[in-house]
């Protein structure tokens, strides 16, 4: 019951987003960032942010998450 797409990332699994999962997953980022004193974790949304941002913006396009 936790809602939005990151959420849905298995960090034990392999998760795949298709453009419209990323364009949903994109708007996400900005609460996160509001929850993060760090600047490596802020480094790191922003990394996150940019590959969604393509795969939103990219057709036919999937982000796979691979887990552990």
């Amino acid at each position: 019951g936790v809602p939005g797409r990151l959420t849905a990332v298995d960090p034990y699994g392999d998760t795949l987003m298709n453009e419209q999962e990323a364009a949903a997953a994109v708007l996400e980022i900005g609460a996160l960032k509001q929850q993060c004193g760090d600047e490596g974790q802020l480094a790191a949304l922003d990394d996150l942010a940019r590959m969604l941002r393509k795969c939103a913006a990219t057709p036919s396009s999937y982000l796979w998450f691979g887990g552990d």
